[in-house]
């Protein structure tokens, strides 16, 4: 049986989505029309995204504007409402100002690349969220797998999947391509 996209509920899930009171030291995304609760990342991960943000500052070909937790409306899945993601990173070029002025929950156009570091919802990080981004056209996709000690780039989005993916292991080099031009080094994620 095939399920329908019913925009009233759609719309009261978004309505109920947008004033819900978040408890201390956790963030809310609607993922697919479940609302996911996060708690806030540990010391690990913030060491993964720390370095990941420092490469890019100081190696990429074009200056970009990094932005931690930011949240991103996207498309939606068939039989539900707009997706709204938090990334644990998010960049796009500085040129572009993308994010003087946007509001909480901003659309992702214009937006090079998301990051996420595994964490709570490690199948999360891995299944659903490349469709999310890959159907709100976001170009470039890094996951930093703990688990599985391995960083991969999802690319060439194409409706609600990335067409290329290249994983590597940590320690290994993993390039970025335009508008970063450049190998970003793995190896202090060990």
């Amino acid at each position: 049986m095939a399920t329908t996209y019913d925009p009233i509920s759609g719309k009261l899930l978004l309505d109920w989505f947008a004033v819900l009171e978040t408890p201390e030291g956790f963030r809310a995304e609607l993922v697919e029309g479940e609302l996911l609760l996060t708690p806030l990342p540990d010391g690990s991960h913030e060491h993964c995204l720390s370095l990941i943000v420092d490469q890019v500052h100081t190696r990429s070909r074009t200056r970009t504007d990094f932005s931690g937790n930011k949240g991103l409306k996207l498309g939606r899945a068939d039989a539900c409402p707009q997706d709204h993601v938090i990334p644990d990173g998010t960049l796009a070029p500085t040129e572009l100002r993308l994010y003087r002025g946007a509001d909480p929950w901003m659309p992702c156009e214009g937006v090079a690349l998301v990051v996420e570091v595994t964490g709570t919802r490690p199948r999360t990080d891995r299944e659903t969220k490349p469709r999310c981004y890959a159907r709100g056209g976001v170009p470039l996709y890094l996951l930093v797998d703990r688990e599985a000690s391995s960083v991969t780039l999802f690319s060439d989005p194409e409706r609600d999947e990335y067409r290329e993916r290249c994983t590597r292991p940590f320690g290994r080099p993993i390039t970025l391509p335009e508008p970063f031009a450049f190998d970003l080094d793995t190896g202090d994620f060990l």
